[in-house]
C-alpha cells in the first residue's frame, strides 16, 4: 500500500493512486497534470518523512474540472444600532486525480 501527504494550497492531503482529491483553486486547465509536493511517503512498511529524500519523489495528478464549493453566508449584527450586513462566499475548487507517486 503506498501512499504519500501532499501539500496542496494551505492544507495537506493524503493520497493514492487513482484518487480523487478536491483542492483549493489551481492554475491549470482540465487535461493538464500537476505535481504537487510530497511531506510524507508511506511505502508498505518504509515511512519517509526525511527532506532530501522527498525532494526525488514526485506525485503527479491530472486535472479534471474546476468546481465550486458550497456557499457560506457572513452575517453581522450590532444590537440597538440598526447595522446588518450579509455577504455570501463560495470557495473556487479544482477537481484532480493522481495518477503516480514515484
Amino acid at each position: 500500500m503506498v501512499y504519500a501527504v501532499v501539500r496542496a494550497g494551505g492544507r495537506q492531503e493524503k493520497v493514492e493512486v487513482g484518487s480523487i482529491v478536491v483542492l483549493d483553486r489551481q492554475k491549470a486547465q482540465v487535461g493538464d497534470t500537476l505535481e504537487l509536493p510530497a511531506l510524507l511517503l508511506v511505502d508498505g512498511d518504509a515511512v519517509t518523512s526525511d527532506a532530501a529524500k522527498l525532494a526525488k519523489v514526485t506525485v503527479t495528478a491530472e486535472v479534471l474540472g474546476e468546481e465550486r464549493g458550497p456557499k457560506i453566508v457572513i452575517q453581522k449584527f450590532k444590537n440597538k444600532t440598526g447595522y446588518k450586513k450579509r455577504q455570501g462566499h463560495r470557495q473556487d475548487l479544482t477537481r484532480v486525480k493522481v495518477t503516480g507517486i514515484k
